[in-house]
């Protein structure tokens, strides 16, 4: 019989909030996961990437362990961006529609009012969602995690990428009477490890996924070979083919994508551009224009796109390759996600297939030509 959330053992209210979203057959990460957090303590060190269900994975059996009773912070969640934070925060919510008595979730990131943050946190909170930033804010203020049970890092490389180290240090000690820290990361970096040893028990399970499938297996990895003068033509050539289906484009600079931005408009594509620059009402504005579909197509860097989920998304399209692997799988994981197929496709200069051949290497993938023109 295939396995479903009862039988890994998920409380039925919460499998009731599931169903009327629509979620019914776990994934594999979650089939992997919650049979070993729903076990009392220990850590949990999970290789997964976004898209793959890890939200649900982890957060599940954190609900579970959530006395509705205590009105203190129990749970923490760490993610890297105030985009995702609230994703997290958002579908947690969905999840416990059905729980009674109530469970709270705040969330806790930059760009909202702290003074408001802080007010909320007065009352009764279960769950807190933060980002590493605004919780050191809050530290500032005076916030206590001293009944934090269970730490849960997610996109901890992200984190790292982003500079964030000595934050999730210092969380890791604001939280030391925690009984669980569950780490969830699509990658694994020098610097990741060194934290892990550093905070987490050497007993921690570890859901190590495949090397073969550090990239979403329903992703399909195009590339065209084409001078830079080249490029702006085939993109705009190839949104025209895409009919009514959305993706993301990724440059690797700011001035890249403003300049892209401006080529795709003039050809009349319904476009929006995701930059740092932005201040955060506008990239707001933006997000809300993409995820409501009323823009086609984002194009954004790394360090702007980093905590975009948005559903439904059919390819990703990489104007220059990334700089570094994770990135290549942080992109790559925008499409494909909830099961369904997606494609990654690569623009090259024709000096640069050595690169791509490592890339290929490095994370056991297969490109595939696509159609020029």
């Amino acid at each position: 019989m295939a396995e479903n959330f009862q039988t890994l053992g998920v409380r039925a209210d919460l499998i009731e909030g599931l169903r009327e979203l629509g979620i019914e057959i776990p994934t594999p990460v979650q089939r992997a996961a919650i049979p070993k957090l729903l076990a009392p303590g220990g850590d949990l060190i999970a290789q997964a990437q976004t898209g793959t269900g890890k939200t649900a994975a982890f957060g599940l059996p954190l609900l579970m362990q959530l006395d509705p009773r205590n009105p203190k912070i129990q749970g923490l969640i760490i993610a890297p961006t105030r985009e995702l934070a609230k994703q997290i925060g958002k579908e947690l919510f969905r999840f416990t529609k059905y729980c009674d008595p109530k469970l709270f979730i705040e969330v806790a990131a930059g760009g909202d009012k702290i003074e408001l943050q802080i007010k909320r946190l007065d009352r009764p909170t279960h769950l807190l969602v933060a980002t590493p930033g605004r919780l050191m804010d809050l530290f500032k203020a005076g916030l206590i995690l001293d009944a934090v049970q269970t730490l849960v890092l997610d996109e901890a490389d992200e984190m790292l990428s982003m500079g964030f180290q000595a934050e999730l240090t210092r969380i890791c000690e604001e939280t030391k009477k925690r009984h669980a820290t569950w780490l969830f990361s699509a990658t694994f970096q020098p610097r990741l490890e060194a934290l892990i040893e550093a905070h987490m028990s050497p007993k921690a399970h570890r859901l190590q996924g495949d090397e073969k499938q550090v990239v979403n297996p329903n992703i399909e990895h195009r590339y065209a070979l084409l001078a830079r003068e080249d490029k702006d033509a085939f993109i705009i050539d190839y949104l025209r083919g895409q009919g009514s289906q959305r993706g993301l484009i990724f440059c690797r600079t700011r001035a890249g994508c403003i300049r892209m931005g401006q080529e795709l408009e003039n050809a009349g594509l319904p476009v929006a551009v995701l930059q740092g620059d932005l201040s955060q009402r506008d990239r707001d504005k933006v997000m809300r224009a993409f995820r409501k579909a009323r823009v086609q197509f984002l194009i954004a860097t790394d360090v702007a796109a980093r905590g975009i989920d948005v559903e439904g998304l059919s390819f990703v399209i990489h104007h220059q390759l990334p700089d570094a692997l994770q990135y290549y799988t942080h992109r790559s994981g925008r499409t494909a996600r909830a099961g369904k197929k997606g494609v990654s496709l690569v623009l090259i200069e024709p000096d640069e297939r050595e690169r791509l051949s490592k890339l290929e290497q490095s994370l056991a993938l297969n490109f595939r030509p696509a159609a020029v023109g």
